[in-house]
């Protein structure tokens, strides 16, 4: 195997071991505590940027097998503090509420209109907190009219 596909591989392990991490302190500390109804596999790979993933896998196989040992360890020792600190409860919440929550947005129905936070935008519904009735409510995506 060449250096440069071993490379690539390292980097996409090392990413994937952050992301996971990541994405269980968002899950632990907002979806859970906001008793959001979505599974942990479809968390991470709908909000996972492919992108971002790859450039990391690019960068981080590059250090591990390029660079030297010290200035390898020191960058991914660095990440992997970051990444795990969102299992601490106020930065994995305050990170989940800055990738998933929209603050004060209006939603459309037939029938009804409703103001306040957008929770969590899934697949087929949108849990959303009600200003007026002060509780969470599970919308259908179907229904809604217009964006938010």
């Amino acid at each position: 195997m060449s250096k440069a596909v071993q490379a690539f591989l390292s980097g996409m392990l090392f990413t994937f071991i952050l992301d996971f991490f990541l994405f269980l302190g968002i899950f632990q500390n907002y979806i859970k505590v906001k008793e959001i109804d979505v599974y942990y596999n479809i968390l991470f790979a709908d909000h996972q940027s492919l992108i971002l993933f790859l450039l990391f896998s690019l960068i981080l196989g590059y250090i591990t097998i390029y660079k030297s040992t010290k200035l390898s360890l020191i960058i991914i020792g660095t990440l992997c503090i970051i990444s795990l600190s969102t299992l601490i409860a106020p930065i994995g919440s305050s990170l989940g509420e800055a990738l998933l929550m929209k603050n004060a947005v209006e939603i459309k129905m037939k029938k009804y209109s409703y103001r306040g936070d957008v929770l969590y935008d899934g697949r087929q519904t949108v849990t959303f907190y009600d200003y007026t009735f002060k509780k969470v409510l599970h919308l259908d995506k179907n229904k809604i009219i217009g964006e938010y």
